[in-house]
């Protein structure tokens, strides 16, 4: 592998030698030194060599001494390439990451709030900067006065998420568009194979009319065989779809997660916006990472209703299979359960409240299953808005009166026939969830 020039670099890196006492000052191999420090993770050859590009672009990207219209494109590059990915490698960790830190941190800090998230700033940047700095994935000793202060009060502009589909529909249709415009160059070769073609017509013309000849000829010295007619074989059949599950509680994803922040939606009054930890793995679609931790997005319509600050740093209960919503530009990937009065028959809901979120046992953990007793099973990956599951057992959500939360089976129609009868409590492992005060509630 070609050498860098900047693998001496490496080593005398403060944060290098401070963050990882095991690197040895003689190891000059950039993969070598991934592996030191990152030793459950497997390198690729592509991998080393993105590690070797990465590092030259560091050492470029925050050089005094580099053209500032330069310096922005890269910059630039290097927040779109961020947009979609937890590190530089995508979801692997590696001492590139370390040193693009190391040298662009000092740049970033000196950014005002436009340039870092206002709508033509960095905003992917300074996500990655600040989940490096934090995750104990890396592990960085970084002294306060070093790290980059990010502070999501101070968020200029929230920019649009990239739907990954329409990126891949939009890459699809550039490619085929290139291709069109590659058009079609006329040579001698294409010439004769053009001629030949058209002769083709002719020749086989000749060709029918002789066999026609030759097959009258034939007739009238032998008498013509049928030949017997092959038994049409059938088809083979195909898999047919798996049936449907019965409809339970089960279906629907429940968890107990972690609230880690809630602001209020910039573009509506009822909405707030929450970051929250719901234990998904790194890589799960609709997932971000903040302060070291793989988070969801979560809109809910609690603006008025319940402070915004009860809504910071708690835990509640979560739908986390329902298809992700866009709630004026912003996607919602989970849904907050909360417990409100239960409408009188005919009675227009005004959404005057009160409103009570639903809280998991004390010392229940981000992930941790949250279900019904005695309706225990596998849920669904993404709920089938068609099949209208969540919409069917949601009805049968309630508090008892001892603010305990439940499922009655007998107010879904849907299950009346199955025979289940009686409240059944939502638990976790560890205990059963309740709410503050109200009872004969409904939950939504």
């Amino acid at each position: 592998m070609a050498s860098t020039g900047l693998e001496h670099d490496l080593t005398k890196l403060s944060l290098i030698r401070d963050s990882y006492p095991q690197v040895k000052d003689t190891e000059s191999d950039p993969a070598k030194l991934s592996s030191t420090i990152f030793p459950s993770i497997e390198y690729s050859s592509t991998d080393k060599t993105e590690i070797e590009q990465w590092l030259i672009t560091s050492s470029h990207i925050a050089s005094p001494s580099e053209d500032s219209a330069k310096t922005a494109e890269r910059l630039s590059s290097l927040n779109t390439h961020l947009s979609a990915r937890t590190c530089l490698l995508g979801s692997k960790p590696s001492v590139a990451d370390v040193a693009m830190y190391a040298r662009l941190a000092p740049v970033v800090k000196g950014w005002d709030d436009e340039q870092r998230t206002g709508e033509h700033g960095y905003h992917h940047i300074v996500r990655w900067l600040d989940f490096v700095q934090s995750a104990p994935l890396f592990g960085l000793k970084v002294a306060d006065a070093d790290r980059v202060d990010v502070q999501p009060d101070k968020v200029v502009f929230y920019p649009k998420p990239i739907d990954q589909k329409a990126e891949k529909e939009r890459k699809k249709k550039e490619k085929a568009l290139a291709a069109a415009a590659g058009g079609t160059v006329t040579t001698a070769a294409s010439q004769e194979t053009q001629t030949t073609e058209s002769e083709r017509p002719k020749k086989q013309e000749k060709k029918k009319d002789m066999g026609e000849t030759a097959a009258a000829a034939a007739s009238t010295e032998a008498p013509t065989e049928k030949k017997p007619k092959k038994e049409k074989q059938p088809k083979p059949q195909k898999n047919p779809p798996a049936a449907d599950k019965p409809l339970s509680p089960a279906l629907i994803d429940l968890r107990v997660a972690h609230i880690l922040k809630a602001v209020k939606h910039p573009e509506a009054d009822s909405l707030y916006v929450s970051t929250v930890a719901c234990g998904d793995p790194a890589g799960t679609e609709h997932t971000s990472e903040y302060e070291g931790q793989i988070v969801r997005t979560v809109c809910s319509g609690l603006n008025g209703l319940i402070p915004l600050e009860q809504m910071q740093n708690r835990k509640i209960v979560a739908v986390c299979n329902l298809k992700p919503v866009k709630m004026r530009w912003i996607q919602s990937a989970a849904m907050v359960l909360a417990a409100s009065p239960r409408l009188a028959e005919g009675e227009e809901d005004k959404h005057a409240g009160p409103v009570e979120l639903v809280d998991p046992p004390t010392g229940a953990e981000a992930g941790e299953r949250v279900y019904f007793e005695g309706w225990e099973g596998e849920p669904e990956g993404v709920l089938n808005p068609k099949k209208k599951v969540w919409e069917y057992c949601q009805v049968g959500f309630c508090t008892t009166g001892g603010r305990e939360a439940a499922f009655d089976p007998g107010a879904v129609e849907q299950l009346r026939e199955s025979g289940r009868t009686g409240m059944a409590l939502l638990r976790t492992k560890g205990g059963v969830c309740t709410v503050p005060s109200l009872t004969g509630a409904t939950i939504r």
